[in-house]
This record gives C-alpha cells, sequence and structure tokens, in this order.
C-alpha cells in the first residue's frame, strides 16, 4: 500500500479564501480514497499542528503531496513557517543528516546528506498568472517554466532532503477566469494527471 502525505497551504489571507486549494485537497482525499492501494494523512497548515508529528507524517509517506497558491512569486509565509520548523527540526531526525559536505573536500557534494532518498514527491500551485505567461518568450516569465522558474528554489529544498520529484501540476488563471464549467474541467484534468502520475 502506497502511503501519501498531503499538505495543504491553502489559507485564509486578504483576498484570498484558500477555497481552490481546499477543494484539490478533498479531490486528493476522492482520489486516493478509491484506489484499495492508498492511505493517506493530511495537514492544513493553517491548522494548529505538532512539529514532531508532522516529521512522523514525512517519514511515514511514500509520497508528499504539496498543494498551494502562489502569492507574490512565491510560496505563501504560513507553508514558509510551517517547511522552515519541520524541516529544521527533522535535522537527524530521518529527514537530512547534514549539507552533505565533508571536512576533506568542502567544497564539493553540497545538498547530498538528505536521508528521504526513498521519498517522491509532487507539487500542485494554483495562479492568477495565465499558462501564456510562461511559455510565451516576451510575457512575463521570459519563457521559463514554472518548476524552472519560480518553484526552483523549492524544488531544491526538496532535493536537499534526498526526495526526488513526480510530474507537477499548475492550475492558471484560476481568479479573473474561473466559472463552474472550467472548475469541472480542470478536476477531470487533474484525476487525469493523478491516474497518469499514480496508476
Amino acid at each position: 500500500m502506497k502511503k501519501i502525505f498531503i499538505i495543504n497551504a491553502g489559507q485564509h489571507f486578504a483576498h484570498s479564501g484558500g477555497k481552490l486549494n481546499h477543494e484539490i485537497t478533498g479531490w486528493d482525499t476522492e482520489f486516493f480514497n478509491a484506489k484499495k492501494s492508498f492511505d493517506y494523512k493530511v495537514t492544513n497548515v493553517e491548522e494548529p499542528y505538532d512539529v514532531e508529528t508532522e516529521i512522523d507524517k514525512f517519514l511515514w509517506a511514500d509520497v508528499i503531496v504539496y498543494h498551494f497558491p502562489i502569492w507574490w512569486m512565491y510560496i505563501p509565509f504560513t507553508l514558509k513557517e510551517y517547511l522552515d520548523k519541520i524541516l529544521t527540526a527533522g535535522h537527524r531526525k530521518g529527514m537530512y543528516y547534514s549539507d552533505g559536505r565533508k571536512a576533506e573536500n568542502p567544497t564539493r557534494n553540497y545538498g547530498t546528506g538528505g536521508l528521504m532518498t526513498e521519498k517522491k514527491y509532487m507539487v500542485t500551485t494554483t495562479w492568477n498568472a495565465p499558462e501564456e505567461a510562461f511559455t510565451i518568450p516576451e510575457e512575463f516569465f521570459q519563457g521559463k517554466s514554472v518548476d524552472d522558474g519560480v518553484l526552483f528554489p523549492f524544488h531544491r529544498m526538496n532535493a536537499f532532503c534526498g526526495m526526488s520529484a513526480l510530474k507537477s501540476f499548475h492550475f492558471h488563471d484560476v481568479e479573473k477566469n474561473m466559472n463552474q464549467a472550467r472548475f469541472e474541467n480542470l478536476k477531470v484534468q487533474y484525476f487525469n494527471h493523478l491516474n497518469e502520475v499514480f496508476i
């Protein structure tokens, strides 16, 4: 049985109600619950959590699934706080041992001290930006993808702990151009993605 740890970083802040990331988390529980070969746990980062319990969830899981909106070109502050706390406390507790360097060669092998080398992770993000803002070179993100641009340090953070990435899924243009038909189509697209990645 594959064990899935779902981290929902959708939250209430300013004009954001966190609703879409909560919905996506619900889609996960629907998908993984329907497949008999999965077990899952969920953390909502805007709710109280215990750091040691969260470390145990990372160590329990085969796959960590992150859901979060992009605010000001990076992850929300509550998710950053969550990761700062859990990853720092996870030092030499099964998450990572060191930064990977050795005294005899201190300039090489940085970032290779992760202990979660058997684990994978998957990212979803929600954006006001349309997909074309990334794919057209003269648009805002200059032709850089979400994963190679804005999320590059996020992916390296996970690699520092030894994890390898599964294919991401990014929800674009979800503020200005969302309606019920598009919302339902996004669910279909996301379930197709989950089937591609996990089945």
